[in-house]
């Protein structure tokens, strides 16, 4: 997590999303599966934002897939999954390409490889970890909303992208975060991090979380259009 992977896929939906008869974009699917067992929502959900209606009613898990699979075969689709964790969720979602209409496209985003394996998708991308000009790039965007940073935080800069572990999501929320934020800020965020493992992602992103101030995640991270 926190590798882009989301941010990656927005991006491609809002892209692209206009040439499709119908989207769909169904944001942490891993989370929402461990805490609501509520699953036919997510099924409901998929034909609200296709038909662009509330009207749809599934009774049960099975009933859901039969529904999708007449609905969905009837349109040209952009269909996005993102955080999938188990094939039940595949399997309840779309379960078949012979579930969607010629044309369709499917992008999951997901930690397992070996689930992409076994529901065989046609093409595989790996994310790769950012290298450090790439890292301070995009941090210095969300910071200084310019390519570099500037000169009298130029090394802070630097220590930022170390500790975080340059990753993009953490990077982005940091960066916003700092902007026009006195060097004793800065300080005071790099000591938290300083704390935090490197391996440990969850926690890095919960400082960039818990210290947002006035800027929302919101306005970080935009609407899906």
């Amino acid at each position: 997590g926190g590798m882009g992977k989301t941010t990656i896929a927005k991006a491609i939906y809002n892209e692209i999303g206009s040439k499709f008869e119908g989207k769909s974009f169904l944001l942490n699917i891993r989370e929402f599966w461990e805490t609501d067992t509520n699953h036919v929502s997510l099924q409901q959900q998929v034909l609200c934002d296709v038909y662009k209606t509330t009207s749809f009613k599934i009774r049960d898990i099975e009933s859901g897939k039969n529904m999708l699979k007449q609905r969905l075969a009837q349109k040209r689709v952009l269909f996005v999954l993102d955080d999938v964790n188990e094939l039940d969720q595949l399997k309840a979602l779309c379960g078949s390409r012979e579930w969607f209409g010629s044309g369709s496209g499917i992008i999951i985003t997901t930690r397992d490889m070996h689930l992409l394996k076994s529901c065989r998708v046609d093409r595989v991308y790996k994310i790769e970890e950012m290298d450090e000009g790439e890292s301070l790039e995009l941090f210095s965007w969300h910071a200084f909303k310019q390519p570099s940073p500037i000169e009298d935080f130029a090394t802070h800069s630097s220590d930022v992208i170390a500790y975080s572990g340059r990753l993009p999501l953490a990077l982005e929320v940091l960066g916003s975060y700092l902007f026009d934020c006195e060097i004793t800020e800065w300080h005071k965020v790099l000591e938290k991090l300083k704390c935090i493992p490197h391996d440990e992602v969850q926690k890095k992103l919960r400082v960039s979380f818990d210290g947002l101030k006035d800027v929302t995640e919101q306005q970080i991270f935009p609407d899906i259009a």
